[in-house]
């Protein structure tokens, strides 16, 4: 199965220019400009368009009012490459080859860059880019756009910033004899989260499986900072559209590449970790300020950005374009979305598969004998999880619903079923209620024909990566 499927892989060819060509040239009045602003581990309800109350995003606000909002809208993984790769690709982890964590996409496999540079466009990166390689990925890279924090500029690591203003400069000169395809990648909101808080720890809110503690109320007031600094650069790059006089012709998307790194989030596939952020703006081409409940893939944004830019869509994607649904022709555009995690290093050893429908969710781990670790209780280098992990183990000690919540965190079942629309958060796991066995059943088939088709033939963790 996995030689056949390795065989449907869209690779490069000559004949590839003709087919995204073909439409282009009918389209009068040019093709748009695109912008995709991708934010790093932004949990989807911690901004003010899809429903927070706590968090400043008021840039994202006033996208939101002049873009379509989708709803629902799911990551291929929760984890920051393969998920990218995703959205790059149009491919899902198992068939462009990026399943790991810090790992890399197939040779001859084609993103972005290649589509759009056979339509024409000038294409580049800013930013985060944390793909490869770059034969897959030939981007122009806007130079000076990933920086260290101040004061981290000799051992960065995880400090560090996008900085805007190349990603201005490069704008100033675009546009000029061809259309372009720009990512900008922030780093915000990933940890490490800035150290000064611009919100009370008082008023933060915590999610119902969190364990509500002093010390995770002041990670979240810091998480909250991180979001409203990466709010701040969307409106930077908003402007530069407007300064330029590039925004009327130019679609701009934001989205987020999974959810954020907080237990229950970012390395599952509960909701948490896979549902993003999807506001797309066209002036002129679609009615603003309109929120659809349409189930949609990141993997689908590349079909459906190549049919906006008047190009036919590549065969053998897993994406499938949503142009009609984004044009307000179609109300539905899937009825499952699917989600892969294999893991990240030495510590996230358990794989896990999920397919949802716009209300149930089937979860598979691979490997449930494994206890559950991630960096978030492990790392002892950088904050993400050691700055409040330990008061969850210490209140568990005494506190039952704590204690209930950590032992959720370490140890999971072979299955999981939730009902969406009764139990958002995914806290009451189904799968023994006879009452809906016979949903059950469907999915747990079609999620096995699924990875079928991808090649997808795990059957617990990759071998561990040396201990660095």
């Amino acid at each position: 199965m996995a030689a056949t499927t390795l065989l449907l892989i869209p690779l490069w060819s000559a004949a590839d220019s003709t087919r995204l060509s073909a439409r282009t040239a009918q389209r009068p009045g040019g093709r748009p400009n695109v912008v995709l602003f991708v934010a790093d581990d932004l949990g989807v309800t911690d901004t003010g368009p899809y429903g927070s109350k706590d968090v400043r995003t008021p840039n994202l606000d006033r996208l939101a009012a002049q873009a379509v909002r989708f709803d629902r809208a799911f990551a291929g993984s929760p984890t920051c490459v393969p998920s990218r790769a995703v959205l790059y690709t149009g491919l899902m982890p198992f068939r462009n080859g990026a399943h790991p964590n810090h790992s890399q996409c197939r040779e001859g496999v084609k993103s972005l860059a290649h589509y759009f540079q056979q339509l024409g466009y000038a294409t580049a990166q800013a930013g985060k880019r944390h793909f490869n390689p770059a034969s897959v990925f030939p981007f122009e890279i806007i130079k000076g756009s990933e920086v260290p924090e101040p004061g981290f500029e000799s051992q960065p690591a995880l400090r560090v910033d996008l900085n805007t203003a190349p990603v201005d400069q490069w704008l100033a000169s675009a546009g000029k004899g061809k259309p372009f395809f720009l990512i900008v990648a922030d780093h915000s909101p990933h940890v490490v989260w800035p150290d000064k808080a611009e919100y009370q720890p008082e008023d933060v809110e915590i999610p119902p499986n969190h364990v509500d503690t002093p010390e995770t109320r002041a990670a979240r007031a810091r998480y909250y900072t991180d979001i409203t600094k990466m709010d701040r650069n969307v409106g930077q790059v908003l402007a530069s559209l407007g300064k330029n006089g590039l925004a009327e012709n130019t679609i701009f998307i934001f989205t987020s590449d999974q959810g954020a790194q907080w237990p229950f989030a970012k390395w599952t596939v509960y909701d948490a970790g896979i549902r993003v952020p999807l506001l797309i703006r066209w002036p002129g081409a679609i009615k603003p300020g309109r929120v659809t409940g349409a189930l949609v893939s990141l993997a689908d944004l590349v079909p459906t950005l190549i049919e906006a830019a008047g190009g036919n869509t590549p065969e053998g994607l897993d994406g499938q374009s949503f142009l009609k649904v984004l044009r307000g022709q179609a109300q539905s555009h899937r009825e499952y979305v699917f989600a892969t995690h294999t893991g990240d290093g030495q510590w996230n050893r358990n794989p896990a598969r999920c397919i949802r429908t716009g209300r149930y969710k089937l979860v598979l781990n691979l490997a449930p004998e494994i206890t559950y670790t991630t960096h978030m209780d492990l790392a002892k280098d950088h904050d993400g999880g050691r700055e409040y992990w330990p008061s969850w183990e210490a209140r568990a000690k005494t506190d039952r619903r704590a204690a209930a919540v950590v032992d959720r965190y370490r140890n999971h079942l072979p299955e999981e079923f939730y009902d969406l629309e009764t139990d958002p958060s995914e806290i009451h796991n189904l799968i023994g209620d006879q009452k809906h066995a016979g949903t059950i059943a469907d999915l747990r088939a079609r999620l096995t024909a699924w990875r079928q088709q991808q090649g997808d033939d795990k059957t617990g963790p990759d071998p561990a990566p040396p201990a660095k």
